[in-house]
């Protein structure tokens, strides 16, 4: 399978453009290059494809390098992510049939099984997010917009998945729909898990199905982040909790846990020394919010809860406004933070 795919990424780069006129057609060439937004075909110029150049190594032809993010490849990954295909033989398949190439005999499905990240798995997270692209334009970026949540500065960990499998149980028949796809991380920003939130097409509200969010990977002591987190930082259980704090406190780092149970067990980074604990106003948010105050001053941090007004915070943010919930969160912060995290976006 790797000689299959070396082969066939070398037969791609030898006509490096014309794969990225029919798979990036966004960009445009300029020198020795095609300028894209990404790999997914976005409009911009941050992904660099080499067009000329030798057959392996750093300046190999076909060879790409998104500056906004630092993610890199080769054809291969333009052909999975401009198709959004999810396995490596659809991968194949379609590289194939660009360059009018036949499909090989069929692999024994032992030999598939192998060779494919187990369900579930860190590695299957990792690739669903890599197949996924910015949220910019997307039903991910209205459905949020929808709840209140305008300020997406940072938001890099959230990806759209157009065609995400939704499987309602074991004997019942697969379904797609769009999706918010969000990067589960450790301390040192490796991805161990991926959060997925079903979206009905429009991206009005989540999909009309049993369980719209569910998370895989290896999630214990991992979250969602926003920036990175130094001397102090916010941590809430849900995604959209977290995005309402920061429309009020776009600089303040912060992480989503993703359940009150992975609240109360989260990780704290080396040089931590205050602690927002993002509390939801019920019975498991309490539990989770003791057992952290217990573990940050074991620890020796500081400790604060943050209370809402309303259920949560997404709800203080949508129904009372967000110069309501600014006010609601100056008094309950510590006095350095307001003027540090709160002074610049009032």
């Amino acid at each position: 399978m790797a000689r299959d795919a070396s082969e066939l990424a070398h037969r791609l780069a030898r006509d490096a453009e014309a794969v990225c006129r029919h798979y990036l057609s966004n960009g445009r060439r300029q020198g020795n290059y095609w300028l894209v937004g990404d790999v997914q075909n976005t409009p911009g110029r941050s992904l660099f494809v080499r067009l000329k150049g030798g057959e392996s190594g750093k300046g190999a032809a076909g060879n790409w390098t998104d500056s906004s993010t630092g993610d890199y490849g080769d054809l291969l990954d333009v052909i999975r992510g401009s198709c959004g295909l999810v396995t490596f033989h659809d991968v194949m398949d379609e590289a194939r049939r660009f360059l009018s190439l036949p499909r090989p005999k069929p692999e024994p499905e032992w030999r598939r099984q192998l060779s494919s990240a187990p369900a579930g798995s860190p590695e299957s997270a990792r690739r669903l997010f890599a197949m996924s692209r910015s949220i910019a334009g997307t039903v991910v970026e209205t459905y949020l917009r929808r709840r209140g949540i305008t300020a997406l500065r940072g938001t890099a960990n959230l990806r759209f998945h157009p065609r995400c499998y939704y499987r309602p149980g074991d004997d019942a028949s697969t379904q797609v729909w769009p999706a918010m796809i969000a990067a589960v991380t450790d301390l040192g920003g490796t991805i161990t898990g991926a959060h997925r939130t079903w979206l009905d097409p429009l991206g009005q509200d989540k999909a009309p199905i049993d369980t719209p969010r569910r998370a895989m990977g290896h999630l214990l002591g991992a979250a969602v982040r926003f920036d990175v987190a130094r001397d102090v930082m916010a941590a809430g259980e849900g995604i959209e909790t977290v995005l309402s704090l920061r429309s009020v406190m776009p600089t303040m780092p912060m992480v989503a846990a993703l359940s009150a149970a992975h609240l109360a067990a989260i990780l704290f980074p080396l040089r931590l020394r205050r602690l927002y604990i993002v509390r939801d106003d019920d019975s498991a948010g309490d539990g989770a919010a003791a057992c952290l105050i217990d573990r940050a001053n074991e620890a020796g941090i500081e400790a604060i809860i943050l209370s809402p007004t309303l259920e949560d915070f997404n709800e203080d943010l949508r129904w009372l406004g967000v110069d309501e919930l600014r006010a609601a969160i100056r008094v309950q912060l510590a006095p350095e933070d307001v003027a540090r995290f709160m002074e610049l976006s009032g």
